[in-house]
């Protein structure tokens, strides 16, 4: 006995928890309660953790970009807004839009607000903002709305095969 299936069941939930399992990524799952009525999953993310002493600047969103011919993924703080001209020039696209949200669930593989930097259905460009290197962990989407995972940035961007840059507005 001695085995905690909940543990197994909350590794294997999400193909975001299953990609950082197989990897061997050190990693911590949290899971907060939603529905405050916030109109973002960011500032609902941030609340949440901020209750759970977790700082607002260590918790990332992952955002999917249109750039010319596909798709790309940018993560920023959830309490910051991306620029996409920086975004699109550190992945050395000319320019870049927010992507409709049916094209970055087709893409993904998840719902928009719980988009995972982790175990996307198709690999993305992904450029991760600069000040991220700053924290020993930070805080992204599992893959489901109402969880998110601490992972060292290094792990993020090794993970994801991303470039980091100041992507800020």
């Amino acid at each position: 006995m001695g085995r905690d299936h909940r543990v197994s069941a909350a590794r294997a939930a999400t193909p975001g928890i299953a990609a950082l399992v197989k990897a061997g990524v050190p990693h911590e799952i949290v899971t907060f309660d939603r529905g405050s009525g916030e109109h973002s999953f960011g500032a609902e993310a941030v609340r949440a953790l901020a209750e759970k002493g977790v700082a607002a600047e260590r918790i990332y969103k992952t955002l999917v970009i249109a750039v010319p011919g596909g798709l790309a993924v940018a993560i920023v703080p959830a309490s910051a807004r991306l620029s996409l001209r920086a975004a699109a020039a550190a992945l050395g696209f000319s320019r870049a839009g927010m992507a409709e949200p049916a094209a970055a669930q087709r893409a993904t593989g998840y719902v928009v607000g719980a988009i995972s930097p982790f175990g996307q259905r198709k690999p993305l460009p992904t450029v991760v903002d600069a000040g991220a290197l700053a924290w020993e962990r930070i805080y992204c989407s599992a893959g489901r709305r109402g969880w998110d995972v601490a992972v060292a940035p290094h792990d993020l961007i090794r993970l994801t095969g991303a470039v980091t840059a100041d992507i800020l507005a």
